[in-house]
């Protein structure tokens, strides 16, 4: 294993921070290279502690902030900077989409090497806080301080983890992020916990027996609750369970499970019902979704409405066409695009999540969809396509890592008409629509916020083998009133 690289710099005096980049950062020139700083505002005067040194960049911290940018606002959280949540919470909400809607446009230009394009304007997110539906916190046998020398006496934490240290916990009191019951339930768990001497999870260890709160909520207000421990505690799993019960009436699915797993998350657990339902359901437009607690779902409810109706406006589809939802997850928007398509065919990785959509198809009373589990880079071929038909639209949401180089030249030799590339990653979106431009056209790009004061921006690019296709209007499917203006108006 190599040894850490040595930072030549451990600190800048009185630099001006010139603009907010990527990955919540801003970005200031030295005479040494490039400094990415956290929690900046463009037009701080700073003094910097130097953190990493990594690709001919610095990274760092504020340590003295000299003159305050006027973009500056008091974040509402008292937790902002320690949790992993929020980057921008210091920054007024405006700010913060012009923020988002330039590093699209930046990435596109310059990764992308796109430069004829339509660029709408972000679509802002109408709830700014509570927008959530769920939230997973981690036990922790010590709280995380910034202090070194109050480490002995941090006691047990139930919050975030630290960014950048799978052992290290935040205890947060209140997230602002998720509705004040989301908190009232959490800070119950921690207090019975405390008070009846239940152990909390050791990170490195992993000895403990409370390791995670798993938290969900549809937009009814019936609400899902899942603990995990690591051992099968009966008298302490059902004191604690009844607790809940007793005080949260809103429960309407209390579950948990034992998990010794060296990871976290519910893949090949059996989780148990205590109470209610093992399930919640919700509603977007006309189709109903079962969620489960392992189950894939847009996490800003209200928001994902949007960003499929700008989907199905972009896919602009007659009622004939065959289309192939690529990375589609539980099935949500291939089910959404259902009732104007011919047929939908959708592939995931996770057999799991394809389980979900077989489930969600029978339940919206939908037979026009099949699905298919695997690699999209293995199930993807050419066999494939004449087996079920060269599609005239693909859709494709990818994780944040993009599309397999494969992948995007099975979607070129489908010959598709058009693609809907929705992306959580700029970068990598830009860098794959550029591996598409010698087949394709890109026409339209319209960003979306599903999460306010975090660096998280979502991306919706419609690409043609015609350039001189003319796109739907997008305000006919986005009300006006939820948009920001571009920056440079």
């Amino acid at each position: 294993m190599g040894r850490k690289k040595k930072i030549r710099i451990a600190s800048f005096e009185k630099v001006a921070v010139e603009k907010a980049v990527g990955q919540g950062h801003c970005l200031a020139h030295t005479d040494e290279g490039p400094l990415f700083i956290s929690h900046a505002a463009p037009g701080d005067v700073a003094d910097i502690r130097v953190l990493n040194f990594k690709k001919k960049a610095y990274y760092g911290k504020i340590s003295n902030l000299i003159t305050p940018s006027p973009l500056r606002i008091d974040p509402k959280c008292e937790h902002f900077g320690t949790c992993g949540g929020c980057k921008w919470q210091h920054i007024g909400y405006d700010e913060q989409l012009k923020i988002k809607n330039k590093e699209v446009e930046d990435q596109l230009n310059r990764v992308g090497k796109q430069l004829d394009f339509e660029m709408l304007p972000i679509l802002g997110c109408e709830e700014q806080f509570e927008y959530r539906n769920k939230v997973e916190m981690t036990f922790s046998e010590t709280e995380w301080t910034p202090n070194p020398a109050d480490k002995a006496a941090a006691g047990n934490a139930l919050g975030f983890h630290v960014p950048g240290r799978f052992d290290w916990v935040a205890d947060v009191q209140k997230c602002h992020l998720m509705p004040d019951l989301a908190n009232k339930i959490h800070r119950s768990v921690k207090e019975f916990a405390l008070a009846n001497d239940y152990s909390f999870f050791h990170l490195k260890t992993q000895v403990g027996l409370l390791r995670t709160l798993l938290i969900r909520r549809n937009l009814k207000g019936d609400w899902m609750v899942l603990v995990a421990f690591t051992k099968n505690e009966k008298k302490k799993i059902q004191r604690l369970m009844e607790h809940l019960q007793a005080s949260f009436s809103e429960i309407s699915s209390l579950l948990y499970v034992v998990n010794q797993k060296k990871n976290d998350t519910l893949d090949g657990l059996d989780v148990q019902t205590f109470a209610g339902d093992g399930f919640i359901t919700e509603q977007i437009g006309d189709l109903t979704f079962k969620v489960q607690p392992q189950s894939f779902f847009q996490t800003n409810t209200n928001q994902a409405k949007n960003l499929y109706d700008i989907t199905k406006a972009f896919a602009n589809l007659s009622g004939n066409e065959l289309v192939y939802d690529l990375y589609t997850g539980t099935g949500s928007i291939a089910m959404y695009l259902a009732g104007k398509a011919s047929k939908v065919v959708g592939v995931e990785y996770v057999q799991q999540a394809i389980d979900d959509a077989h489930e969600n198809a029978t339940l919206n009373s939908i037979d026009n969809c099949v699905f298919y589990a695997g690699d999209l880079a293995k199930v993807l071929t050419t066999e494939f396509m004449e087996e079920n038909g060269k599609p005239e639209v693909i859709v494709t949401d990818p994780p944040r890592s993009g599309m397999h180089a494969s992948v995007i030249n099975k979607i070129i030799e489908s010959e598709a008409e058009r693609i809907v590339y929705v992306s959580c990653n700029p970068g990598t979106q830009a860098r794959d629509i550029e591996m598409l431009s010698d087949a394709y056209h890109l026409i339209k790009v319209q960003p979306v916020d599903m999460f306010p004061h975090t660096h998280h921006i979502e991306s919706v690019a419609l690409l043609t083998r015609n350039k001189d296709y003319v796109a739907p209007v997008i305000e006919e499917y986005v009300p006006k009133h939820k948009r920001i203006a571009k920056e440079e108006e």
